[in-house]
């Protein structure tokens, strides 16, 4: 707890809530339907990793630029976070994300708010199509993050935009790409629609706790097993 009595740590969470509130603006803003027809995937893929890869290089610095309660989780068990730090940084980025929300859905004409992009589906196939969406993104985040890794290379901000963008590609036609509980959430408050939603497992269920854990086994199993030629 002594950490609430720096400046930085504060600079931190305003960070994480504002990272997490434009992330979620932009994000579910280049989801909604303007024109008549289907979304265009490619558009909400970029979009997504464009302000992802953005937040990552104005605030990396500043916080780490989680903006993603997995990815906070996943600091936390790695071991990279304080328990403290992470539950600040986790309600940082749901009230952000539902800030995020709200200012859309304040900006949007009724006509075309629809459900702000929310995700609904409840399949058993989806789930697991969301689990490994958000299994190679926070894999992403523990591999670019990392700096005792050997070789480190190439652009953070980049990585973790393509990454984002990667996922929103094929999990688009899936489950809406859902791949972090603040975005997931959102929406669900600020149209007070809850039926059928992710909420239900992606913030109390296994999927949050174990992704996070799945990809930090990976991160620290994985070279020990193929060490660099």
């Amino acid at each position: 707890m002594w950490e609430a009595r720096s400046s930085s740590f504060w600079r931190a969470i305003f960070a994480e809530f504002f990272g997490t509130m434009f992330y979620v603006f932009f994000g579910l803003g280049a989801s909604l339907r303007w024109v008549v027809g289907p979304v265009n995937v490619l558009q909400v893929a970029l979009a997504f990793g464009l302000v992802a890869a953005t937040m990552v290089q104005s605030l990396g610095h500043v916080s780490g630029a989680h903006i993603n309660p997995a990815v906070t989780v996943a600091f936390l068990l790695g071991s990279q976070l304080s328990l403290f730090r992470a539950v600040f940084y986790m309600v940082a980025q749901v009230l952000g994300g539902v800030a995020g929300a709200a200012v859309l859905y304040g900006v949007t004409p009724a006509a075309l708010r629809g459900n702000l992009a929310l995700n609904t589906v409840t399949r058993f196939q989806a789930t697991i199509v969301e689990i490994f969406l958000t299994l190679q993104f926070v894999l992403c985040i523990f591999a670019t993050y990392d700096e005792r890794r050997n070789g480190r290379m190439g652009s953070v901000s980049l990585a973790v935009g393509f990454s984002l963008t990667l996922g929103h590609l094929l999990g688009m036609y899936y489950t809406g790409a859902g791949m972090n509980p603040a975005r997931s959430f959102a929406p669900a408050v600020i149209t007070r629609n809850f039926t059928n939603h992710w909420v239900r497992r992606r913030l109390l269920g296994p999927e949050p706790s174990l992704v996070p854990m799945l990809a930090h086994i990976l991160h620290k199993v994985y070279p020990n097993i193929c060490p660099p030629i």
